[in-house]
């Protein structure tokens, strides 16, 4: 056990176990992590960063002997709610060492966006305007599998959670005064729904771009990056050291049926085609080859869009922007662009923006401009939005 000015590193298993016995009294704990993935499938741990109101600790899960079910046991306990910051890669890679998703969650950059702080805010940034601090940035791109580290790169670690302390705090007063710690709620569930971190390789074609034009080689792309996707798994490497994209696009339109026609494609390396690679190649594109003209996919179709429909795409971007400035909410959190161009030729669309507190605050808007009884203007204050319908009533 190192010992520092402000945390304490962690290499013994049983001091682990006692750190974790202490931070579960806890109503909260500051939580990130330090990883490497540039040369894996699979994100390798190479920090555990874990802070209370009252201890700032680094757990090293490459320290010899080290186990770290104490900790996952405190994910898992229900009393602790877990803070960070742009959670979604930290949990997914404790969701594959512990089968679990850690809960209660907090997530500081949601919470950002919810309080107005602009979309998908930096760490950096919150802290320097809710903690008053600046945080070096030099050890940014550390090798973390590397040991012994130095002081200055564990302390640029700690520092990710010894200010996530004050962050958090800041929002969820910002968030309570506004009323809007259910938005947050919200947000938090589909965080902690196992399902948003599960990977599913008969999904993986839906990563590339849609290049093929007919159903048998959409066929051949599915089974070819479901094939890539297992393979890359199997063996802990990238996607694209396993099989290029280009490659998957040519061997799609391209469909060879031997190791002959598959020695003539360009965009696969000299002797692929002897490989075991090569093999479960040919076995994909076979595969899509015997497929009944019945069970063939249907290529993704984009129907035409109604007349106006992108003008009123355009109307609506303006009124989320008047919405977001007069909330002081991020406009990514209420509504993507998808949500407006399905709000745009659909009067009931299945999207975020028109379920719960989104419809609300911006979707019931939405639709009243699209029925004609809103307008936008422009005034003194910026864009306002006048009821056509009192005006109406009024003429008359």
């Amino acid at each position: 056990m190192t010992d520092s000015a402000e945390f304490t590193v962690f290499t013994d298993p049983t001091e682990v176990a006692a750190l974790c016995g202490r931070l579960k009294h806890s109503p909260f704990v500051t939580v990130d992590t330090e990883f490497i993935r540039e040369s894996t499938y699979w994100a390798q741990l190479c920090l555990i960063q874990i802070a209370s109101p009252d201890e700032v600790a680094i757990i090293d899960p490459l320290a010899p002997g080290m186990d770290l079910a104490p900790f996952f046991a405190l994910m898992a306990d229900e009393t602790v709610l877990k803070v960070f910051h742009a959670a979604r890669q930290d949990i997914e890679i404790f969701v594959k060492l512990s089968d679990a998703v850690p809960r209660p969650l907090f997530d500081t950059q949601v919470a950002a966006m919810v309080c107005g702080f602009g979309d998908q805010v930096s760490y950096d940034q919150l802290v320097q305007r809710l903690a008053g601090k600046q945080i070096d940035k030099s050890s940014r791109f550390t090798d973390w599998a590397r040991r012994p580290l130095t002081g200055k790169q564990l302390a640029y670690a700690a520092a990710d959670v010894i200010y996530l302390r004050d962050v958090y705090a800041g929002l969820q007063a910002d968030l309570e005064e506004r009323g809007r710690t259910q938005w947050v709620s919200e947000e938090m569930a589909i965080l902690a729904d196992p399902a948003t971190y599960r990977t599913h390789p008969e999904d993986a074609w839906e990563r590339l771009k849609m290049r093929v034009k007919k159903p048998r080689q959409l066929a051949a792309l599915q089974a070819l990056a479901a094939w890539r996707e297992r393979e890359a798994q199997q063996r802990d490497q990238p996607r694209g050291r396993v099989l290029k994209d280009d490659a998957i696009y040519e061997l799609a339109i391209q469909q060879p049926r031997d190791a002959e026609a598959l020695a003539q494609l360009r965009s696969l390396p000299r002797g692929f085609e002897r490989s075991s690679a090569g093999r479960g190649i040919l076995e994909a594109i076979a595969s899509a080859l015997a497929l009944p003209e019945a069970d063939l996919p249907h290529l993704p179709r984009q129907r035409p869009a109604p007349e106006h429909a992108s003008a009123a795409a355009d109307l609506l971007k303006v009124l989320l922007k008047m919405v977001s400035e007069q909330h002081r909410v991020a406009s990514r959190v209420i509504a993507t662009s998808e949500d407006l161009e399905q709000i745009a030729v659909n009067d009931e669309p299945d999207v975020p923006a028109m379920h719960g507190w989104r419809r609300e605050l911006f979707g019931e808007l939405a639709l009243s401009l699209k029925r004609g009884d809103l307008a936008l203007a422009l005034s003194r204050r910026g864009i306002v939005a006048m009821d056509t319908t009192k005006e109406a009533a009024a003429a008359e």
